[in-house]
This record gives structure tokens, C-alpha cells and sequence, in this order.
């Protein structure tokens, strides 16, 4: 695990989270945190406490929307549809790329190449601690649930 020498992507995390003013860390692990079960290995906290960061594609309007979802849950498509009053699908890895800026795998839940509409799961609330991916397959920050809501703008839903 490395606080230094960050990875390019992984500092520019960084960076937008001082711009917060949040003191939170962004770190580097030599092994994988590209899955929620990967990251939680790595991390040592329960598969619930990861942050999924996920682009979905609004139809028919094509804006992105990024829900970031506790580790453990899958998103209700149908659901999300009542949220937004339009259906959603599953964006592919050069639409994510080009809308966050990042690979998948590594999409954090802030600092992306253009404004993304943001939906949380209401079961990552119940957590003190919660992480996130910082722009890298193996890159994440700790942060507290509110937070969350306050980097992204977020709208806390139940998306199951």
C-alpha cells in the first residue's frame, strides 16, 4: 500500500478532494481493487463498505448518470427508471471512459471529464467508513457516507 507516488489519475482524485477540503487519503495497492471483492481483500473491510462507481447511460436522452452503489448490491434497473422517468443502460468502457475520464475498474465518484448526474445507495449510509475508487484499478480513498453525498451531489435513492 502507497500514499506516495501516486499514479497521474489517482493524484488528480487527490487533488479534487482537497479542492473539497477534505483531508482524505487517496492510496495505491500493488494488487487489484478493481472489483468491490478485490478492493475489500485489499482493504480489509466488508464487501458492503466498497464504493461501486457505475455509468449507466440515460435512454433515450443519452446523458450519463453514475450510480455508486454499496459493493454488495446489484442496481434495479426498473427501479432507477422511477427515479429518473427514463431507462438506463449499462455503459460501455469508451463511453465511460470518455464521459469520466477513467478506466473501468478505477471510475471514482468525483472529478470526472464532465458533470455526471449521481445516485447512492442508500445502504452505503449506514456505514462510518466507506471506499472508493481513485482513478486506477488498484487506487481508493476512504470517506464517510455524507461525504460522499457532498462530492458528488448526489441524491441518496434505494437503487434494489
Amino acid at each position: 500500500m502507497s500514499k506516495e507516488k501516486l499514479s497521474n489519475n489517482a493524484k488528480k482524485v487527490q487533488a479534487a478532494l482537497a479542492a473539497f477540503g477534505l483531508d482524505l487519503v487517496v492510496v495505491e495497492f500493488p494488487e487489484s481493487t478493481r472489483t468491490a471483492q478485490e478492493a475489500a481483500n485489499a482493504i480489509g473491510c466488508s464487501v458492503e463498505q466498497i464504493v461501486k462507481s457505475l455509468v449507466f447511460q440515460r435512454q433515450p436522452s443519452g446523458h450519463p448518470v453514475l450510480i455508486a452503489a454499496s459493493g454488495g448490491n446489484r442496481v434495479n434497473e426498473k427501479r432507477i427508471k422511477e427515479i429518473l422517468g427514463e431507462k438506463i443502460v449499462r455503459a460501455d468502457a469508451v463511453y465511460v471512459k470518455e464521459v469520466t475520464g477513467y478506466p473501468i475498474g478505477g471510475v471514482p465518484p468525483l472529478a470526472h471529464a464532465q458533470p455526471i448526474e449521481t445516485i447512492i445507495d442508500e445502504d452505503l449510509m449506514k456505514y462510518e467508513e466507506i471506499w472508493a475508487a481513485a482513478g486506477t484499478p488498484n487506487a481508493v480513498f476512504p470517506l464517510e457516507p455524507q461525504q460522499l453525498v457532498m462530492i458528488t451531489s448526489g441524491r441518496v435513492e434505494k437503487i434494489i
